[in-house]
């Protein structure tokens, strides 16, 4: 533990910028929901007709458990809508902030020079938790002051503070975990942030398949969280699994570390071949090398999550005359089955564009630890270097698309009774018609690579998460028209409840195909490993 305080205040001062985007925002997220329930809603008659929306089992599926929602009010509206988005968000603070300060600090060598000092073994990983807890505490405390601010009950908005920082804690000992277990940064992210993708796929099975949840609800430490019930049952005990399950991956973080060398992993690395293929001696091919695990990974769990979500398809006819109108809102359209499926390409279309933007942040991962220069030192111009990958990575993402709209239509064949086979193709076409959408996110952030790289990434993420947040819940919210306009993903037409709509189509591929040129144009005029 030598050096550890040394330690905390070092990575404070790296984070200082980043955590307080990550808490403020995540705090004015909770400030904002537990207001605009209030606003939207003129009474009790239209509240209630609202809480339908959570109540019904699609709304249970995205949602979670719906404690309250028969006898609704807004707290509880709040607790049962909005809070599990509350707690993604602290659980990905909390993995990205741990991977950052240990296994990234090991891949890129620093943390080597710094148990070269007086430096104790368990400094560092103490450190990252020490300084994640923080984060949460601060997290958590702005999401209780949003919950206050509306006037809801003080010991359900605690309850829900204290199950943010309970998941928040959660994570961070899985990042520790996984930090031990991969050689690459990417890697450990990859770990935790599946087991968190996966904690969301578990709770929701469980969560629609009756309100209240089942015990499948409790095999998640998202559903953990859930089973509180704030401002229902005021239930804290199935906070001490979170914080028991923290504990446990903190120390098994600790034990691990032990047992390997600093820069190693406990998984193993392939042993690559004893000669190169002739592709890693094309651009392409290299590119392909590059980019191709995560690529890959993002596509596996979004065909899964395809699959998952057309298998839902008779469970909503099933209840298609008890939906309220909310529902039938976001699901627009006569039919109603046709207006899911579009809604669903939608959502995983915002996915898929995640996994362009992840990809981008790769590449510039490539360029700050200088394998970019390297790449770069044979007879190969800057614009080979960018247009190969980007052609990988354009491609990977329509290739996503297609799989994922493969996956929906089959899951939605194998459970409509009624012929769900002609579906299949309406749902793939659906799935390839966000390309566009995706194009057009992907030139904004290639274009920032070009000219300001630091801003890139993290004006992606918040692209994408402010579509997410518009797509599902933006028409609730009876916001300004210009706020809707914002939204990159809400341009296209809802194929197939309607008919595709040319203007928006090539709108977005104009976008992204300027937002590509500048991206080169500033990539062949700036330094390579630009700060």
């Amino acid at each position: 533990m030598t050096g550890a305080a040394t330690l905390l205040r070092l990575m404070l001062r790296r984070d200082r910028l980043r955590l307080s985007l990550w808490a403020a925002g995540i705090g004015l997220m909770g400030f904002y929901f537990a207001n605009a329930v209030q606003v939207i809603t003129e009474d009790e008659a239209e509240l209630a007709q609202l809480a339908g929306m959570f109540a019904d089992p699609v709304g249970r599926l995205m949602t979670g458990p719906a404690f309250g929602m028969d006898e609704p009010t807004f707290e509880r509206f709040f607790a049962a809508g909005y809070v599990l988005f509350l707690y993604i968000l602290v659980a990905l603070m909390s993995v990205f902030t741990v991977v950052r300060h240990t296994r990234a600090e090991e891949q890129t060598g620093r943390a080597e020079l710094v148990r070269a000092n007086v430096v104790g073994r368990h400094a560092t990983l103490s450190a990252a938790l020490l300084l994640v807890v923080g984060a949460n505490v601060i997290a958590a405390a702005l999401i209780v002051a949003g919950a206050l601010s509306g006037g809801y009950a003080a010991e359900g908005s605690v309850l829900v503070g204290a199950g943010a920082l309970a998941v928040g804690l959660f994570f961070s000992g899985a990042a520790a975990t996984a930090a031990q277990m991969s050689e690459s940064s990417r890697g450990a992210s990859a770990m935790a942030g599946g087991l968190l993708g996966l904690a969301y796929l578990i709770r929701m099975g469980g969560d629609m398949a009756e309100q209240g949840g089942t015990a499948l609800s409790w095999a998640s430490p998202l559903g953990w969280a859930q089973q509180t019930a704030p401002y229902v049952e005021d239930r804290w005990w199935p906070l001490a699994l979170l914080l028991g399950g923290a504990a446990l991956l903190a120390a098994l973080g600790f034990w691990l570390s032990t047992r390997r060398d600093v820069e190693a992993s406990l998984m193993p690395t392939r042993l690559g071949r004893r000669s190169a293929g002739r592709s890693l001696g094309t651009p392409l091919g290299m590119a392909a090398r590059i980019l191709r695990g995560g690529l890959r990974g993002w596509g596996l769990a979004l065909v899964l999550c395809g699959l998952l979500f057309g298998s839902y398809a008779q469970a909503l006819v099933d209840a298609a005359d008890e939906l309220p109108a909310e529902i039938a809102m976001i699901f627009s359209g006569e039919s109603m089955m046709l207006g899911y499926l579009a809604y669903m390409a939608l959502f995983m279309a915002i996915f898929v564009t995640a996994a362009g933007v992840s990809g981008l942040h790769q590449l510039r991962g490539e360029e700050t630890r200088g394998r970019a220069e390297l790449g770069l030192s044979v007879p190969m111009s800057r614009s080979t270097w960018l247009g190969a990958h980007l052609t990988v990575l354009l491609g990977g993402l329509v290739l996503i698309l297609l799989l994922v709209g493969v996956a929906m239509g089959a899951g939605a064949a194998a459970v409509l009774e009624d012929g769900g086979g002609r579906y299949f193709g309406e749902l793939v076409m659906a799935a390839l018609h966000q390309a566009p959408a995706a194009l057009a996110v992907i030139g904004i952030v290639v274009a920032l690579f070009g000219w300001l790289p630091r801003a890139a990434s993290a004006v992606g993420w918040v692209i994408i998460g402010y579509g997410a947040v518009m797509t599902n819940f933006g028409q609730l919210l009876e916001l300004p028209e210009v706020v809707y306009e914002l939204n990159v993903f809400g341009h296209l037409s809802q194929y197939p409840v309607e008919e595709v709509s040319w203007a928006p189509v090539a709108v977005l591929t104009g976008i992204g195909a300027a937002g590509i040129a500048l991206g080169f144009l500033g990539w062949n005029r700036r330094e390579v490993n630009r700060v």
